[in-house]
């Protein structure tokens, strides 16, 4: 799941997908009716990728949150009413999020969360988070195998690029 090019803005319900970036501005089409307009430094905005909900023990990424409402939901939408009290919204994010600082996180933000995942859901941009230290040694891995095959190829080409220039002097 790729947060990284959806992004909130405050005072503008729903969310944003990141189309191009201009001058001085981002330019953003709205997930909901498809609408562009440019975003600019003054509007305050924020990467889904970059937002993480509060927890006793250690913030959790937005990401693996929206992955385990998905598993509870078995795919579908959110199966409470999003605008129920604010303790009915608590007891379903604890079982989604267990430990979640229940101080700092309020049903404001609990809506907001669920939302969002009705809405990416709606765009099919829901899927299980690839763990950032695994897909750093997948890539680790791919290049050093590059590195190889590009280090078996060089004495080659340079056997070649000296016998070349053998010929050419005894030409001579």
């Amino acid at each position: 799941m790729d947060l990284s090019k959806i992004m909130a803005i405050s005072g503008k319900s729903g969310l944003f997908k990141i189309v191009s970036q201009s001058r001085g501005s981002i330019i953003v089409e709205s997930l909901l009716d498809g609408k562009k307009f440019p975003v600019f430094a003054t509007h305050r905005s924020s990467v889904l990728e970059d937002i993480s909900m509060f927890t006793y023990s250690e913030d959790v990424p937005l990401k693996k949150v929206l992955w385990s409402i998905y598993q509870k939901e078995d795919g579908k939408e959110v199966s409470i009413d999003i605008k129920s009290d604010g303790s009915v919204l608590k007891n379903y994010f604890e079982s989604i999020l267990p430990d979640f600082d229940q101080e700092r996180v309020y049903p404001s933000d609990i809506k907001k969360v669920l939302t969002w995942y009705n809405q990416l859901l709606a765009q099919d941009l829901i899927s299980e988070p690839v763990d950032e230290s695994e897909a750093e040694a997948e890539s680790d891995k791919e290049e050093a195998t590059e590195e190889k095959t590009g280090e078996e190829k060089a004495p080659e080409e340079s056997n070649k690029k000296k016998s070349e220039a053998k010929k050419k002097s005894t030409e001579k």
